[in-house]
């Protein structure tokens, strides 16, 4: 069944546009554009973030404050190893990913801090590259109640990702 749902999903917007009367062509060409605009005006920022990423890592940086940041992290009982992952994730999916893999090729997936790594990757989010691609998109500059709110949540998700391993596994 999946495989035919998308060209159903394409079938019955054809044929909504034929019953409306809408020349779909057209319709499907303007926003195209606005996405292809969309993409232009973000394209700086998506730039900043991949060097602010990499800057972050070949500084040393990152294992400077993971080892900064250690005793406050111990408290909700977060292993040592995944404090890098907690700090990168709010900032980007792809590091996230990289240090997903390595946690998984030195613990096992399925160990107590392979099973957290997943958790807390999927139940947080890329917070600055969201808020920077998407409110850059529509042209919002004043993040000043956005931003506590995202980083308090991922802060959230990663302690709730410590309790809910530990109690369910």
């Amino acid at each position: 069944m999946t495989n035919y749902l998308i060209p159903i999903i394409i079938a019955i917007i054809f044929l909504v546009g034929i019953i409306k009367n809408v020349d779909i062509f057209q319709v499907f060409i303007k926003g195209a554009i606005e996405g292809l605009k969309t993409s232009i005006s973000i394209f700086p920022i998506l730039i900043g973030i991949i060097a602010i990423i990499s800057m972050l890592e070949s500084s040393g940086f990152l294992n400077y404050m993971c080892k900064l940041l250690e005793p406050i992290f111990s408290i909700v009982n977060l292993p040592s190893d995944l404090i890098p992952l907690a700090l990168l994730r709010p900032i980007s999916g792809s590091g996230t990913l990289s240090f997903l893999e390595q946690i998984f090729k030195s613990h096992s997936p399925d160990s107590t801090v392979g099973l957290i790594a997943s958790v807390l990757a999927g139940s947080s989010e890329t917070t600055f590259y969201t808020i920077a691609i998407y409110f850059g998109a529509v042209n919002i500059s004043k993040t000043k109640y956005a931003l506590p709110a995202a980083l308090i949540g991922d802060f959230v998700g990663m302690i709730m990702s410590v309790i809910s391993v530990n109690l369910l596994c």
